[in-house]
């Protein structure tokens, strides 16, 4: 872990996201941008800063589910409005302090650790083929001379692709001296971080560029940005898993959330979704099926299966339109429309078609538990709370409304009723009715 404090700016609006929800809680990969910048920002730092302004308290509950160990400043947005504004009033404990945006989810600490160069300012530029849009970085003799705006760029400085990337390291001495002579005489009338650059200048500082990756550094301004941001994000994802071993139908198709841990050889076919903390271990998940906080090991799903939070199933066979929601299956067949959910089914045991555990009671949840090498015919429904033993036996289309022994036989269809030519007796009646 290096030597330097980190600042992370989440203080922003973000009005083009065109949304009630502040921009840096927007999900990639299932976690909120801010939350990518914070874990690689404590994979090299135990001095984490993030600051906030904009719906500060939904933003800090939000990451405090996942980290305990940062500090939240709220900027004096009313006074010192603006990114310079933002880095007042923090005292950084080391003597290099870095500055980073919450918006820019896809940075990655690796790129971060390459801003261990001895200088007073260490400023990322982007080298682009056309930097229109971007401020422009004049660099001579391998440091940086001037930034400037689009706006404000003469016709030969339009003509520059070296581009500012917006990630800074200060030496913090020397941040903290010239964040107090910030001016906001501009026509924003804010107070920019990017003035500590022109400062440093007159100041004859050494300021080092560092080229970075537009991949690495892309911000996220608005919806298609964070589309774009996503696609980068999953398919880093699903190359890592991939490296491991983990086989994938189409990987494009795959949906695979920050969370989700995948072991062995398990195989994921087209149109797969896994969702927050699943865990699959030597499994193979079919097309379109989704998982959801669940854990897998030696079963497969699917296709089209729903695996909901909770379920844990271990060398279980769950078939097409199977759904299941905090159900613990262990050596299970349930090979189709079947709904099991609240539910404990030990091995051996065999789920019919169409059966269904009646949880729920329009108040409260209630629990199935099924023991082994029970037989399951098609349509049976368990009305819980109930407890079936082992070695039971239950015909298709009952209803079981109380606990079954060991070895019984369990049915509840009705018998058997056949009234020869009904059907024109019935049809008959109706058309002398109407």
């Amino acid at each position: 872990m290096s030597n330097k404090s980190i600042i992370i700016l989440a203080a922003g609006a973000g009005t083009r996201m065109k949304s009630t929800t502040p921009k840096v809680l927007h999900k990639i990969s299932g976690k909120p941008m801010l939350y990518y910048s914070i874990k690689e920002a404590l994979r090299i730092s135990d001095d984490v800063t993030v600051v906030l302004y904009h719906q500060a308290q939904r933003v800090q509950e939000e990451m405090e589910k996942y980290f305990t160990t940062i500090n939240f400043v709220i900027q004096d947005h009313e006074n010192y409005p603006g990114t310079g504004g933002a880095v007042m009033n923090i005292t950084p404990k080391y003597e290099q302090t870095l500055v980073l945006n919450g918006d820019m989810p896809l940075i990655q600490a690796v790129e971060l650790e390459k801003f261990d160069i001895d200088a007073t300012i260490v400023m990322s530029v982007l080298q682009l083929e056309d930097a229109n849009g971007y401020g422009r970085v004049v660099i001579e003799n391998d440091s940086v001379q001037k930034i400037v705006e689009q706006k404000d760029a003469s016709e030969d400085e339009l003509k520059i692709t070296t581009a500012n990337a917006g990630i800074y390291q200060f030496d913090t001495k020397f941040l903290l001296e010239s964040l107090p002579k910030l001016s906001n005489d501009n026509a924003q009338k804010e107070y920019y971080i990017t003035d500590l650059i022109e400062m440093a200048i007159l100041q004859k500082k050494v300021l080092k560029p560092i080229i970075v990756s537009e991949e690495n550094f892309k911000g996220v301004n608005s919806k298609i940005e964070l589309a774009d941001a996503e696609v980068i994000h999953q398919n880093r994802i699903k190359k890592a898993f991939m490296a491991q071993g983990v086989i994938m139908r189409l990987p494009d198709t795959i949906y695979i959330e920050e969370g989700v841990q995948i072991e062995g050889e398990s195989i994921l076919e087209n149109g797969v979704t896994l969702l927050g903390n699943s865990k699959i271990v030597n499994s193979h998940i079919k097309t379109n099926t989704v998982i959801e906080d669940s854990i897998l090991v030696d079963s497969d799903a699917g296709p089209m299966a729903r695996i909901r939070p909770g379920s844990e199933l271990d060398s279980t066979h769950i078939g097409n339109f199977v759904e299941t929601k905090k159900a613990k299956l262990n050596g299970v067949k349930a090979g189709h429309l079947a709904y099991l959910g609240d539910c404990e089914i030990d091995e051996g045991t065999n789920i019919g078609c169409g059966t269904i555990t009646c949880n729920y009671d329009g108040i409260n949840k209630y629990k199935t538990i099924i023991g082994k090498n029970v037989f399951v015919g098609s349509d049976t429904q368990f009305v819980a709370p109930i407890t079936v033993e082992d070695d039971v036996l239950i015909g298709a289309g009952s209803t079981v409304t109380s606990d079954l022994k060991k070895g019984q036989l369990y049915t509840t269809r009705a018998k058997k009723r056949v009234v020869e030519g009904y059907f024109y007796k019935h049809f008959n009646q109706e058309s002398q009715e109407k």
